[in-house]
Order: structure tokens, then C-alpha cells, then sequence
């Protein structure tokens, strides 16, 4: 393990990282829009949803097949597939690509524009960066993202959109140990509300984000 891999893990994950997540809602805006999520317990829930049974846990079992040395070509044809709609494609391949350009110029990775989660598990690889640590890292990144998206949309106070991530930790905590055997097969996905706030996202008049 390098002995800096706190800190380039905190710099990856880091909202200034540039790759642009910001502008991603992973269908969430739709959900607020239409009144499916107005507050701190309704965000909590939709968070959890997409952690332990959508992207969250997917991407997780993703990263995991890529560490372990499963071919990203194959994995990045996976995490494609499990795209719930063309912006969320558009997402994963958009984050991805940005994460790879700036992490290469960096680190000098391997610079391929793979999806976000086969990205930044080449990446790790490459440095040999501690598995555990780097997936709660990106677990953490994800949630926070989400959060973010919450309290400017909802809006959520910022009091409440932090009390809202620290009670996600033991869940992350849990996904990262729950797919530590885990094999690409293994992945099942339920996060119906959120896939179908996705494909909805495209069709509104007015958006903030770009999913």
C-alpha cells in the first residue's frame, strides 16, 4: 500500500476533484420535482435505496472484479448495461472519462475512458491503493454527491444535508463489507424508483443537472 494513499484518496474524492459530479443527479432532481423526496427522511431513504440496492453496491462489486483482475473492457461493457437510461450512460461514461484524463495527467495512469467505476479501479490498481478504503471513499463520494443535489434543489438546509450523510456511513460501511466475495454475478439491482426517475429526468422542461 503507498503510504500517501489517504491523500489521494481525500484529492480523488474530493469535491474539487474535476470531474464534474456536480453536475449529475442521478435522477434525484426528478424525484424532488415531482415531491417524491422534500426532506432530510425521504433524501435518507433514496440514498440508502441507491447504495444497498443500485449503483452503490453495483459499482462496488464492479471495482471490486477489476481489482481482482477481471478485464475492464468486460466490466465497463457491464456498467454500461446496468445504465438504468441514456443519461445515466451519459453519466458514468462522462465521469469516467474526466477521472481518467486528470488522474493520468497527475498520477500517470492509464488514461482509457472507461465508466467511472472501471476507471477508478484501473487507477487504484495501478497504485495499489487499499481496496476497503478506496471503496468507501467512493461510496462516501457518491452519497455526499446526493446530498449536495438535495440541499440546493429541495432545499435541504445544510445542517440537515450533513446529518443526512453521517447516518449513511454505517451503510456504506456495510456495502463495502457486504460485497467483499461478491463476483460481477452477483449483482442484483432494485432501486426501481431511482432508474425510473432517470429515464423520466430527459423529459423535463426545466433541469438544473444533466441527469
Amino acid at each position: 500500500m503507498r503510504a500517501d494513499a489517504d491523500h489521494i484518496l481525500l484529492s480523488w474524492f474530493s469535491p474539487g476533484y474535476p470531474v464534474g459530479a456536480f453536475a449529475y443527479s442521478h435522477g434525484l432532481e426528478r424525484d424532488i420535482a415531482r415531491g417524491a423526496v422534500w426532506n432530510a427522511d425521504t433524501l435518507a431513504d433514496w440514498i440508502d435505496t441507491v447504495l444497498a440496492h443500485g449503483t452503490g453496491r453495483a459499482d462496488a462489486i464492479i471495482m471490486r472484479a477489476v481489482l481482482a483482475g477481471d478485464p475492464p473492457e468486460d466490466m465497463a461493457d457491464l456498467a454500461l448495461a446496468l445504465a438504468a437510461s441514456s443519461e445515466r450512460a451519459m453519466e458514468v461514461s462522462a465521469l469516467g472519462a474526466a477521472f481518467a484524463r486528470v488522474t493520468s495527467a497527475v498520477w500517470g495512469t492509464p488514461d482509457d475512458p472507461w465508466p467511472y467505476p472501471v476507471a477508478v479501479a484501473v487507477a487504484a490498481r495501478a497504485l495499489g491503493l487499499p481496496e476497503a478504503a478506496l471503496l468507501r471513499a467512493y461510496l462516501h463520494a457518491m452519497a455526499a454527491n446526493l446530498v449536495s443535489v438535495a440541499v440546493r434543489f429541495v432545499p435541504l438546509g445544510q445542517t440537515d444535508g450533513q446529518r443526512v450523510l453521517a447516518g449513511r456511513f454505517a451503510l456504506i460501511d456495510s456495502v463495502v463489507s457486504g460485497t467483499e466475495f461478491a463476483v460481477p454475478d452477483d449483482i442484483l439491482t432494485a432501486a426501481f424508483a431511482a432508474d425510473l426517475a432517470a429515464m423520466e429526468h430527459e423529459t423535463m422542461d426545466v433541469r438544473l443537472y444533466r441527469s
